[in-house]
């Protein structure tokens, strides 16, 4: 990873506003578009500045948040809620909309034909992963911060960026909190979902466990799938194995209820027979378009692309070795969910994702992913460090993020099955709390 640029991004300050309990501050950042090519293209960033009420003035410590994703927008703040009420007690906030994000420059199925062919839109993406994301942080942290480092909390992917941001900026931190997000340092896409599907196994299980009439309500909704034609409201088709994604919900603390609900609730009389209820297909709708982050499709196994081979719709080849996940069509065993995977027919199942048909296929077939962490600057790391590991997390595999946590020197774990993935959020301020006592050797 080239030296990240030492200039500060040009800014503008927008509208200031208050909640109860808050004092927020637009502001947008000019950043290049390549930090190979500082004097080149620029694109836009916008991060929501946040403080408490009353402190508005005063001078206090920055704490960076990346979200997770990739290609969701930060959070958008509602009065002090979850970790933004024990970040408040002691920083000040900028929740960062990554490149493509949000108020950021868009990266959609709407603006990226301005970007020429697919070819030149897939070249355009590949700029869109942690090492530019990083880079983006170098180059707005000197105009913020005056200079001085300042703290990252990383969840989920946003935490696979701050190991990135050990890797090759450690200069512009003051202490890492990572959420669910320690990264397989040399795990690449295929080995990630070996060891995702049975887990994603083991969450189907558990919740069937939890709610035994799910089996057969799940079995009968892939049953009529497989037999009847169901286009949600945003005109995508619900298949079998789109229907089986709802298992995204399971990584989530509250997710198993949510699709215990949803699924018994699905069906309606209609004078055609049976049909899937207009409130089922509406929430799965919600839950399954990728409208608003079609990156998360288009980059998703990028993120996990370092060693110059392409990933080849890894999701998609790996799940062939599981078998389990189509045996409710012979009969045998029940219907499996999966979760955060990436597949072909989604671009053509998704209306949001067609036009980006040959955009994904062409990112899937990329050649030279370049590395995303140096596990020899890991090795000697400095900065202070504490990582929440959320054992069996639907997302993230634990194994693969212990090796990575004895491979960072000085961090600190906390190993819990108290939460699942959205911990950070379910906790309130527990979670934050906790990391910043272990990042500072007081727990």
């Amino acid at each position: 990873m080239p030296s990240v640029p030492k200039s500060p991004a040009l800014t503008r300050v927008g509208d200031t506003v208050r909640q109860p309990g808050l004092v927020l501050t637009d502001r947008f950042f000019d950043v290049p578009l390549d930090h190979a090519r500082p004097d080149g293209e620029q694109i836009r960033l916008y991060g929501r500045e946040v403080v408490a009420a009353g402190r508005a003035h005063e001078d206090l410590p920055w704490l960076v948040y990346l979200q997770g994703g990739p290609g969701f927008p930060a959070g958008r703040p509602v009065g002090r809620e979850n970790w933004l009420d024990r970040a408040l007690q002691e920083y000040r906030v900028l929740l960062l909309d990554q490149r493509g994000t949000g108020r950021s420059t868009p990266a959609n199925r709407q603006t990226l034909p301005l970007r020429g062919t697919p070819q030149q839109q897939a070249d355009y993406l590949a700029l869109f992963r942690a090492d530019s994301i990083v880079r983006d942080c170098e180059h707005i942290r000197p105009r913020l911060t005056r200079g001085r480092p300042w703290s990252v909390l990383g969840q989920s992917f946003g935490g696979f960026c701050a190991v990135t941001y050990l890797s090759y900026a450690p200069h512009g931190l003051a202490e890492v909190l990572i959420t669910g997000g320690l990264p397989g340092l040399t795990a690449d896409a295929d080995a990630v979902y070996r060891a995702a599907y049975p887990r994603m196994e083991r969450k189907t299980l558990a919740h069937y466990a939890r709610y035994p009439g799910d089996e057969a309500a799940a079995l009968r909704i892939a049953e009529h799938l497989a037999g009847t034609r169901e286009v949600l409201p945003d005109g995508s088709e619900l298949t079998v194995a789109a229907f089986q994604q709802l298992g995204i919900l399971l990584g989530s603390g509250d997710g198993s209820h949510r699709l215990h609900y949803l699924l018994e609730d699905a069906f309606v009389p209609t004078t055609a027979g049976p049909r899937l209820s207009d409130s089922f297909t509406e929430q799965a709708a919600a839950l399954l378009s990728r409208a608003g982050s079609p990156l998360y499709t288009l980059l998703h196994e990028a993120i996990y692309a370092q060693d110059g081979r392409p990933t080849h719709w890894s999701a998609d080849r790996i799940r062939a070795e599981f078998p389990q996940f189509e045996r409710h069509f012979e009969g045998d065993g029940p219907l499996l969910f999966t979760g955060e995977t990436v597949h072909p027919w989604m671009l053509e199942t998704q209306t949001a994702l067609r036009p980006l048909r040959r955009t994904a296929e062409l990112l899937a077939e990329r050649e030279g992913w370049t590395p995303l962490y140096d596990a020899d600057q890991l090795a000697r790391n400095e900065v202070p460090v504490a990582a929440a590991v959320y054992h069996d997390d639907l997302f993230v595999d634990t194994a693969h993020s212990l090796q990575t946590a004895r491979s960072i020197a000085g961090l600190r774990t906390w190993v819990t099955d108290e939460y699942e993935h959205d911990g950070v959020r379910a906790g309130g301020g527990r979670v934050l709390d906790r990391l910043l006592r272990l990042a500072r050797d007081e727990a």
